[in-house]
């Protein structure tokens, strides 16, 4: 801390024995050894805070910037989330446009007309059954038949 060697060492020494006397010398001597402990945990303890008030502002950066992120991540999301919001919008508009155009057509028409004719829509398969009709694909796949293509087996047993 002071870089004081061995020989200055011994120089205060006996300059101190000189100046103080041998008989005051030991108790000067202790006195000076805890004067001398008390400045070195007084060092530590400034250390030791200084280090931590570091810690701590660097804490406080590290926050700073992660809070600054965050809130930058949150301000994207509400710019994407006010995007689709509008363009959600702007689609439900049109498509009660078209359906309160349908709407005005349909009062067009004669009441004993109907608005789409069967004939005239193309069916899906699902639409082209009858509803107390059973799926032949269901009765096609039993529970056992299912059984075996989930696990591959295609020799009938199971295992």
């Amino acid at each position: 801390m002071f870089d004081i060697g061995f020989t200055e060492l011994i120089v205060i020494g006996v300059v101190a024995l000189i100046v103080i006397g041998p008989e005051r010398l030991p108790k000067v001597a202790r006195t000076a050894g805890h004067l001398y402990g008390r400045m070195q945990r007084y060092v530590s303890s400034v250390k030791s805070d200084i280090s931590q008030e570091m810690q701590l502002d660097e804490m406080r950066r590290v926050g700073q910037s992660f809070k600054e992120s965050i809130e930058s991540v949150s301000s994207d999301v509400q710019q994407q989330a006010t995007v689709v919001d509008d363009y959600l919008r702007s689609e439900a508009d049109s498509v009660n446009k078209v359906v309160s155009a349908m709407a005005a057509t349909e009062g067009e028409r004669p009441a004993s007309e109907p608005a789409v004719k069967r004939s005239e829509s193309p069916a899906t398969p699902q639409q082209s059954l009858p509803l107390d009709e059973p799926d032949q694909n269901a009765q096609a796949l039993a529970p056992s038949a299912v059984v075996e293509t989930a696990h591959g087996d295609s020799g009938g047993k199971t295992s």
